[in-house]
């Protein structure tokens, strides 16, 4: 019998977008919004993108004589359902990979050809 090694830490996924990036959403009920990524969350192959998928959440008191309120916060959504977006071209586009002239690896818009990093 062949024991098999469990790892203890979730794989982190590789993610075609970063922290700081304007996206457009692809997919879902904020199908077209464009926004800024707030946050990643590379073991869940999700992120955080300022004014898309807003809840709400309703708070309850938590001292006597404060009163409960209601907060809103924007969750995470999945990085497939984000295009990497051009703010020059108002054009949303596929991520591709290329090298300036001093060997970094860059990322550019496919569409446009503009450079990202």
């Amino acid at each position: 019998m062949v024991k098999q090694k469990t790892s203890q830490t979730p794989k982190r996924y590789k993610m075609h977008v970063k922290t700081g990036d304007t996206v457009q959403v692809i997919a879902g009920r904020d199908k077209g919004k464009v926004g800024e990524i707030i946050r990643t969350l590379p073991k869940l192959s999700q992120v955080v993108v300022e004014g898309v998928n807003v809840r709400t959440k309703h708070v309850k008191p938590q001292q006597e004589g404060e009163s409960g309120r209601i907060d809103t916060f924007e969750a995470p959504i999945h990085s497939s359902n984000v295009m990497l977006y051009s703010k020059k071209q108002e054009v949303a586009s596929r991520v591709g990979y290329s090298f300036t002239e001093d060997g970094r690896k860059v990322r550019m818009l496919k569409k446009t050809g503009e450079i990202i990093d």
